[in-house]
């Protein structure tokens, strides 16, 4: 590819105003303020609001993370009781998984999915808030468990008969599986909404082999939400029913089988997995073209390899029960689908490799989060292939070479994509470039704290060290080849210094907020549509619905190709404020979007009301089953059409305006 020929930059970046050579936006006074995110059913928002929550619960699971290596950074740690210890890493791994994670997809898919496919909006924007206030008031439901006399503290993974009355008497349990439920409401009609918009809502001309294949991975993530949640769902009714109702799904007395549990939990919780790292792949293949300055290598293989991830996702599930006494044909049946799906997982690092192979490289930290998440999932992918092989999982079963697996495909993989959207997205959804000084210290911290933090737990779990062990003794410190004590130490170590590199994120965030200066329309030289807005986008995102030719559609309006045949010679023809001029110039007239609504968060009140019924007194939940009623009934009477806002044509003296409806 030719070197390309870009015209002079423009002497002041682009900046979102809220006039414009076609008109003036006029918001009424409700959609301002507090209210405006209260009530709010517009997608970026959401968006943004998922995102902030998800941060927050992120701080709150890492300080859990630290007091459990406190406590395991020297012999006879006194830093937490057995029992606190047992709270603190089932609230860990379900705050990251359930609480970070999850919802950390949800907002970037909540907020650039309607913006890549060249939408107004979501398919149903209010049922989108009332999953968004679901999602918050089962997190801070579950973490009330806290204060009303402790939480959960079974494992994120909740085995029976360890999670019955006898060997869990207190309310932490029943906090979490409601909790949970409450949170998978959430997830489930999210789902629902990000499928129909994406099938339904694509802009002329984008057919899905034309689509970002971030949209790809967030579809994928979709379809495995809406199968994979209603199996979790129903094992937590046989656990609530079980402890608040005197049922005995799992009581062996009874006749019942505990390993009951336990395939409905991995029949959930295999494609959980590949929910919680798909959005991270989707992202990466987002941000590497776009700074190696070339198209994703094989397209059409990422996508398809992605959908092959997710259906092969779902015949993996006993690989987690190899130790629980399945037989030695289902042993060697999920040993074979273990293997196998490490061949679609293995096609996308080579796809990214290819596609920074010959490019024009630039080490900006989103390029540099997107790297390290190609070295740290691979490290995790093949110390999981290990797995597959029934004699090695069997040694390698409850120890901390597990925790090191999954740390490094979940944080290695999953938070890296993460920390690489928010720095590659952070200007379009702010307006504002985040540090790119304090970024390199962010990324080098925390690869660094990464790996003092989850390498050792290979050595000392192949020593033998089990995982929940909430203290080992100095009497073992010396143990085998390799001092079990000394890699504990590091291990820790390592954990403060990976949350340091966490705090420089915040750091930077916090210094970027105060600091005037806007970013540039088209600060990367990006490829696709949600680029070709305002930073951050209109209300209804688009003043024209882009017609689609293209894959990486802005990028060919960008550059024209003059090469022949298989040689591309790119030049650029257009800037993107330039293309955005011309959409504001054509701006199309009586833009419909929704109004705001209150129904949502008062019908996902209702939840939380019910759920402390079932734990404390039953008399609360004809209290929420009203309010859900009367909810659903004053939802029901908001008329579709009285919730439209106008915009009018350009006046001669372009003093044509946008005025949202308040109505519902």
């Amino acid at each position: 590819m030719a070197p390309i020929e870009k015209p002079a930059p423009a002497t002041t970046p682009a900046v979102a105003t809220p006039s414009s050579s076609y008109g003036v936006f006029r918001r009424p006074v409700e959609s301002t303020g507090w209210k405006s995110w209260l009530f709010t059913i517009d997608h970026k928002k959401i968006g943004i609001m998922y995102g902030a929550v998800a941060l927050f619960f992120f701080l709150v699971g890492g300080f859990e993370a630290l007091l459990i290596r406190l406590q395991l950074a020297g012999p006879n740690g006194t830093i937490l009781s057995a029992d606190k210890y047992n709270q603190m890493f089932t609230m860990h791994a379900t705050t990251m998984v359930f609480l970070f994670v999850m919802p950390m997809a949800a907002a970037f898919a909540n907020y650039f999915v309607p913006l890549q496919i060249g939408a107004r909006d979501v398919a149903f924007p209010r049922i989108n808030a009332f999953g968004f206030w679901c999602f918050l008031g089962g997190g801070l439901f579950l973490n009330t468990s806290w204060l009303l006399g402790g939480a959960a503290d079974g494992g994120w993974f909740m085995y029976a008969p360890n999670s019955s009355i006898p060997f869990s008497p207190t309310n932490g349990i029943d906090f979490w599986g409601l909790g949970l439920q409450i949170t998978g409401i959430a997830s489930l009609t999210g789902a629902i909404n990000l499928i129909v918009t994406v099938i339904n809502m694509r802009a002329p001309g984008m057919s899905l082999m034309k689509m970002p294949i971030f949209t790809w991975m967030i579809l994928v993530v979709q379809f495995l939400l809406l199968f994979a949640i209603p199996v979790i769902t129903v094992a937590l009714f046989l656990l609530m029913f079980q402890r608040n109702f005197d049922a005995t799904f799992f009581t062996v007395e009874a006749g019942a089988d505990p390993l009951l549990w336990q395939h409905l939990f991995w029949i959930f919780g295999h494609p959980e997995v590949y929910i919680l790292i798909l959005p991270a792949f989707g992202i990466v293949s987002e941000v590497l073209p776009v700074f190696s300055k070339k198209p994703l290598f094989g397209y059409p293989l990422v996508v398809f390899s992605g959908c092959a991830i997710g259906f092969v996702g779902w015949g993996v599930w006993a690989h987690h029960m190899f130790a629980s006494g399945i037989g030695p044909i289902s042993v060697a049946v999920f040993s074979v689908s273990t293997m196998a799906i490490a061949i679609p997982t293995g096609v996308k690092i080579v796809n990214w490799t290819m596609t920074l192979w010959g490019g024009k490289l630039t080490y900006t930290t989103a390029m540099m989060f997107s790297i390290g998440l190609i070295v740290e999932f691979t490290i995790g992918g093949l110390s999981g292939v290990t797995h597959a092989v029934a004699p090695s999982d069997t040694q390698q079963t409850d120890t901390y070479y597990i925790v090191a697996h999954f740390h490094y495909v979940l944080f290695g993989g999953a938070i890296m994509g993460i920390f690489s959207g928010l720095y590659y997205w952070w200007p379009k959804m702010f307006g504002k470039l985040l540090s790119e000084k304090l970024g390199k210290w962010n990324f080098w911290t925390m690869i660094v704290g990464m790996n003092l933090t989850f390498g050792p737990m290979h050595i000392i779990g192949l020593q033998g060290q089990p995982r929940r062990m909430y203290v080992w003794t100095e009497a073992r410190a010396g143990e085998g080849f390799f001092n079990l004590g000394f890699w504990n130490l590091v291990s820790s170590i390592g954990a403060f210094i990976l949350g340091a590199g966490v705090l420089l994120f915040f750091i930077n965030v916090l210094i970027t907020s105060r600091r005037p200066e806007r970013a540039p329309l088209d600060p990367w030289d990006a490829r696709s549509l949600e680029w070709m807005t305002t930073s951050p986008p209109k209300e209804h995102n688009f003043d024209v619905i882009p017609t689609v030719g293209h894959l990486d559609e802005f990028f060919h309006r960008k550059y024209e190709d003059r090469g022949e045949g298989d040689h591309h010679d790119f030049h650029q023809v257009a800037t993107a404020e330039a293309i955005l001029a011309e959409q504001e110039a054509n701006a199309e007239a009586h833009i419909h979007m929704p109004s705001p609504s209150y129904w949502p968060i008062l019908l996902a009140f209702s939840l939380p009301v019910m759920a402390y019924g079932i734990i404390f007194n039953l008399l609360l939940i004809p209290v929420g089953a009203a309010i859900a009623l009367g909810s659903m009934f004053g939802w029901s009477l908001e008329p579709h059409t009285a919730s439209a806002g106008d915009y009018d044509p350009p006046a001669p003296d372009g003093s044509a305006e946008l005025e949202v409806s308040t109505h519902g």
